[in-house]
C-alpha cells in the first residue's frame, strides 16, 4: 500500500524545532489550516493539521515557511500516540499526523512585519 497525501493550506503559527541531544536529529512542528467546502453549509469549515518534518527537510521548513504562508504539502498520514491524564486516569491519546516529504510555497510571501522568531519547542 501507498501513504501518500497532499494538501493546500494557510500556516498556522510559525514552525517550533526541536534538536535531539542523544542523535542530533531535529524535528520542525507546524499546523496547517486546511478550508474544507461542503455545497450543504453556507459557511466553509476550516480543518487543521499537524505537520512535523525532520532533519534536512525540517532545516529547510526553518528558513522558508511562515505563518500565514499558502503552501502545498505532500507526506504520510501517520498516528502519534502518548499516555495523558484524562479525569485521574491515564489514557492513551491517538492524534493523526502528516509526516512532510515535501512542499511548494504557494501565493505572496507575507511581509516582513509578521514574520516571528523561530521557536523552540519545550
Amino acid at each position: 500500500m501507498n501513504n501518500q497525501c497532499s494538501f493546500v493550506g494557510h500556516v498556522g503559527k510559525d514552525p517550533e524545532s526541536q534538536t535531539f541531544d542523544d542523535t542530533g536529529n531535529q524535528l520542525v512542528k507546524f499546523s496547517l489550516a486546511v478550508k474544507e467546502y461542503s455545497s450543504k453549509e453556507d459557511e466553509d469549515k476550516t480543518l487543521w493539521l499537524d505537520v512535523e518534518a525532520w532533519n534536512g527537510l525540517a532545516e529547510r521548513v526553518l528558513n522558508t515557511i511562515t505563518k500565514g504562508r499558502e503552501i502545498v504539502i505532500f507526506g504520510k498520514l501517520a498516528i502519534n500516540a502518548y499516555s495523558k491524564e484524562v479525569n485521574g486516569a491515564p489514557a492513551e491519546i491517538k492524534k493523526p499526523v502528516i509526516k512532510l516529504t515535501s512542499f511548494h510555497l504557494c501565493g505572496r510571501k507575507p511581509s516582513a512585519q509578521t514574520r516571528t522568531h523561530k521557536r523552540k519547542l519545550a
